[in-house]
């Protein structure tokens, strides 16, 4: 016996009855649907913070404060120059005496040597200009000079003129400190001593070897002041 597929019309019921079975299909699969798109939305919520604080950031928070606030203290700094018709000229150096070339070349050794040398600052003073931070250095000098005084009222006159020249937030010459910092200065400020700074001081000091010291040695600055030296050297 041969079957024969029947090509004529569907009766009504039969017809009802497919479209409510497609109908319920339908239903099933957009319910299906949802349920999926329900998991992956609760699951999402239910997904950690990418920004939470783990222990690996934190040794390097204090770190990235710093440096952000040094980007933001230069493009402040580089808009108040900006609107100068001049720069002004640098001012009053350190005396010192001629480097020799094995001077020169022990700088690039180590910052500390860089540092106690007065022609290595004046000459790392001057790449800092170039980059809208000398008053780093500036910074560091007043230090210094502060923990030389010995009389009372001119230690309290210094310690005033240094808070107001760099760690003022209304000071042009704003160094980069962090909130830690600036606290134990406000506290000491109110009966300052020959170490009122030392705490700032030294983060500075950390902030220009990290940051500024490789750049000076791979400076043109640097480079010039080496090649001069041998040229002399050579020609003696």
């Amino acid at each position: 016996m041969v079957d024969v597929l029947y090509a004529g019309p569907i009766p009504a019921e039969r017809a009802g009855e497919l479209v409510m079975g497609r109908g319920r299909s339908e239903t099933s699969a957009l319910s299906g649907k949802g349920e999926e798109r329900g998991l992956t939305t609760t699951q999402n919520s239910q997904r950690p913070n990418a920004c939470c604080f783990c222990w690996c950031c934190c040794c390097s928070c204090s770190c990235l404060t710093v440096r952000n606030e040094e980007a933001r203290r230069k493009r402040r700094r580089r808009r108040i120059i900006s609107q100068d018709t001049k720069m002004e000229t640098i001012p009053k150096c350190e005396s010192c005496t001629k480097p020799s070339v094995e001077e020169i070349r022990l700088w690039s050794q180590s910052f500390d040597k860089l540092m106690r040398n007065p022609a290595g600052r004046n000459v790392f003073r001057e790449f800092l200009r170039t980059e809208y931070s000398e008053e780093n250095m500036l910074f560091w000098l007043a230090c210094e000079d502060l923990k030389q005084e010995l009389n009372k009222s001119a230690i309290e006159e210094k310690a005033r003129s240094i808070y107001e020249d760099y760690i003022s937030i209304l000071s042009p010459k704003e160094v980069s400190l962090d909130a830690r910092v600036r606290e134990v200065i406000n506290k000491k400020m109110q009966d300052p001593t020959r170490h009122t700074f030392e705490d700032a001081q030294l983060q500075i000091y950390t902030l220009m070897h990290r940051d500024s010291y490789p750049r000076f040695i791979s400076s043109n600055i640097y480079k010039s002041l080496i090649n001069s030296g041998s040229r002399t050297s050579s020609e003696s």
